[in-house]
């Protein structure tokens, strides 16, 4: 049973993210593609969560849908993930207008200021990615109402800077907007922790994935539940010629797949086969539809098992309710013996 002390000082600790979310508990779903879509989202928001929808490479009219399918599944806030790189930008936040959806998050790089404009102009409250100070600064004063710092420990598209540290730089000088800490966070201790430093809320990506209602195959799920935090390794660039975004994810046979792939493009460019942007263009689409061939078709071998380090304490398929009412316990104990 949770200790009412520890869940009045958890009340209070994230007072504003709940209050800015309209949630139970300022816990964000992090946005996966193919796996954060109308079952995921709409069973955090039911469990007092904040699903958030991940458009990824969705077209406007998929979104539309997406959204209105998510409705029929619950009453109660969600927010959707746009990807800024997306070339339907513009008509994809249209989409969240003619919708009504009260939260957007834009992600994948820094947002155009037209991007956040539209954003606001409908009345939105705009969520964006802060990977260092400065760039927090920048868009709290461009009219962003509430940041998200995800450190490198994080499943997916990476950055170079631990969430610890990520933290400690930004959360003492940021007060003006809610802010969220993403990256690594597993258990309720580590919630606690990070809100008694300053933060507003969380956001959890893997830790969701094993949830009962998440439709990713169930291959890709065992993936998840016999690994541990060292199987969770960013994508290795081999040659600073040719970028490999990093990218965190559970190493399998597709990983030294892409490792003998590179040397072979860098040999073929070395010997005037290809040229740098044949030879680039080689590298970045060797993981095309890979996630989509792990997350839907089950395929842990040759597909992209995108997963965070906190993926050492996924032991079991749960229920969403359980997995945030967890966290919760967690959260208030540890509170509660401080």
């Amino acid at each position: 049973m949770t200790d009412t002390r520890g869940r009045a000082r958890l009340d209070e600790l994230w007072r504003r993210g709940c209050e800015f979310l309209g949630t139970s508990h300022a816990i964000l779903g992090g946005a996966m593609t193919w796996v954060s879509e109308r079952h995921l989202v709409s069973a955090i928001s039911n469990a007092g969560g904040f699903g958030v929808i991940a458009c990824g490479s969705m077209t406007p009219d998929l979104l539309e849908r997406e959204i209105r399918e998510t409705r029929a599944l619950t009453g109660k806030p969600f927010g959707v993930n746009l990807i800024t790189m997306h070339p339907a930008l513009e008509d994809l936040i249209g989409v969240c207008r003619q919708e009504n959806v009260g939260h957007v998050v834009l992600a994948g790089g820094v947002p155009p200021g037209k991007a956040i404009d539209a954003v606001k102009a409908y009345g939105a409250k705009l969520i964006c990615f802060a990977p260092a100070l400065v760039m927090a600064k920048k868009l709290v004063r461009s009219g962003v109402d509430a940041l998200v710092i995800e450190g490198s420990e994080a499943g997916g598209h990476i950055g170079p800077v631990s969430t610890a540290v990520l933290a400690q730089e930004i959360l003492p000088h940021i007060r003006d907007v809610p802010v969220f800490v993403a990256g690594g966070i597993g258990r309720g201790e580590a919630m606690a922790m990070y809100l008694e430093m300053g933060a507003s809320g969380v956001q959890l990506g893997t830790r969701f994935v094993c949830a009962t209602e998440c439709v990713a195959h169930p291959a890709f799920k065992k993936a998840f539940i016999r690994a541990n935090a060292r199987d969770a390794m960013p994508s290795v660039q081999l040659d600073k010629r040719f970028p490999v975004i990093p990218v965190r994810a559970l190493a399998n046979a597709a990983t030294e797949e892409f490792m003998e792939t590179q040397r072979s493009v860098i040999e073929r460019f070395q010997s005037g086969e290809l040229d740098q942007q044949a030879a680039q263009l080689e590298i970045e689409h060797y993981w095309a539809g890979a996630l989509r061939r792990a997350v839907i078709d089950g395929d842990v071998e040759t597909g992209s098992l995108m997963a965070g380090q906190s993926v050492g304490m996924v032991r079991a398929e749960q229920p969403t309710a359980d997995i945030i009412a967890e966290l919760v316990e967690q959260a208030a104990a540890a509170l509660a013996g401080r």
